[in-house]
């Protein structure tokens, strides 16, 4: 049977899964690894305008988090590694399956052309790696190298190396800044889990791990990430099966026209949601999101890529890429989260030299919450708490039009400086 429930609930469940509703529900480091496997999969971005989106990302669910957690737990303990086109963090227990997608990388058309094109270099990256602990790009003089034209890098030595990383052979020791230090697979990975699965439970485990990710999921993207093409008709005999065995349930969303999937495990949360009642796995450690407001960062998971408009009803587009004649908002424009739903943004960056967050703008989707004193109080609640978490001494809301809230703000670097 397909479960019928409405926006909100659907809502409200993938914010919750994302321990982004009603509160947060971690704490710490230990906290930190929680919020990371719900995660499921922690996209990784160098741009540092406010803080990195994955910093971001992790403050908005975790109560106490500090800048680079993630890195202390992935390269520090070794809970997590980092690997991908699409760069991501997974948790280490996963590495059999991963490498699966790692060695089909081989079959892929650029880097079949690589190997052939540049197979000596390959090869004497290896023998470094042999012979030394950690290698990095940087160690290896442009005037001595071959040019490539290639984005992930201009030397044939930086794309030997990621070569090496996306198949597998190597992995990130640890990230200086936030550029690669490369070392042996063996030397990181714990042994017993350097291996591949079998193919057939790579892929089913990685697909029921998106659906996870996602909470409600079309199926139209389960097969991402495959590192193969995954056809239709397999997409549709994997959902049957999974249902079948009672792994998967269908889910359909008032107003949506794909039926979703979820995983089977994940159906009470949704029923005590359909009741009325916030499931008591979720209960706020701290302020709940009614409370205290949160920015999401550019590339959060329940906002990015379409998500906000098909979840809140709420146009939003990273403009970091786009010409400057061409953005509405600004180039690092975070959406604003009070309780569960999406009800502004603002643009902001970091000027580090006199430690100020600069607000370049702030933009409400009904303009009636410029006179609201509860909301005023929760987003004065949520900057004190990211000017904590950047190390901001002040606050330069000048920008900010909505006077009540231009107040909430200020008061906020006061209540910290105070």
């Amino acid at each position: 049977m397909t479960l019928q429930i409405p926006l909100e609930v659907a809502r409200r469940f993938i914010l919750g899964k994302q321990g982004l509703w009603p509160g947060r529900r971690w704490r710490g480091l230990d906290g930190a690894e929680q919020a990371m496997r719900a995660i499921e999969q922690l996209q990784l971005d160098p741009l540092v305008l406010v803080a990195r989106a994955h910093d971001l990302i992790l403050h908005a669910r975790v109560l106490d988090y500090h800048q680079d957690d993630w890195a202390r737990l992935t390269y520090g303990q070794r809970k997590f590694f980092d690997w991908g086109g699409w760069l991501a963090v997974r948790p280490m227990d996963e590495l059999p399956h991963w490498r699966v997608l790692m060695r089909r990388e081989l079959d892929q058309p650029n880097w079949i052309e690589f190997q052939k094109e540049h197979g000596p270099a390959i090869a004497e990256m290896r023998e470094v790696l042999a012979e030394r602990a950690t290698v990095s790009n940087r160690e290896f003089a442009t005037v001595t190298r071959t040019r490539v034209d290639n984005y992930r890098g201009r030397k044939d030595s930086a794309l030997a190396l990621h070569f090496l990383w996306r198949i597998g052979d190597v992995m990130i020791h640890h990230r200086d800044g936030f550029e690669r230090v490369y070392a042996l697979t063996e030397s990181i990975a714990p042994p017993e889990l350097v291996y591949e699965s079998d193919p057939e439970v790579a892929d089913d485990y990685l697909m029921r791990k998106l659906v996870g990710a996602d909470g409600l999921a079309p199926m139209r993207t389960v097969g991402n990430f495959m590192r193969r093409k995954v056809s239709a008709d397999e997409l549709a005999a994997w959902r049957q099966s999974r249902l079948d065995a009672g792994e998967l349930i269908e889910v359909s969303v008032e107003g949506w026209r794909a039926a979703q999937v979820a995983l089977a495990a994940d159906e009470p949360l949704i029923r005590e949601l359909l009741d009325g009642q916030a499931p008591v796995s979720w209960r706020p450690l701290g302020p709940t999101m009614t409370e205290e407001a949160t920015f999401l960062a550019p590339l959060d998971p329940v906002s990015a890529r379409g998500r906000a408009k098909e979840l809140f009803g709420f146009e939003y587009v990273w403009e970091i890429y786009k010409p400057v004649e061409q953005r509405r908002f600004g180039p690092y424009t975070m959406p604003v989260l009070w309780d569960d739903r999406l009800v502004g943004r603002f643009d902001a960056r970091m000027d580090r030299a006199t430690g100020t967050l600069v607000i370049n703008g702030l933009w409400l989707e009904d303009d009636g919450l410029g006179r609201d004193a509860s909301f005023a109080d929760a987003l004065g609640r949520g900057m004190n708490r990211l000017m904590t978490f950047l190390e901001a001494s002040a606050v330069d809301a000048r920008a900010v039009a909505q006077r009540a809230l231009r107040s909430a703000v200020q008061g906020a670097a006061k209540t910290k400086s105070g």
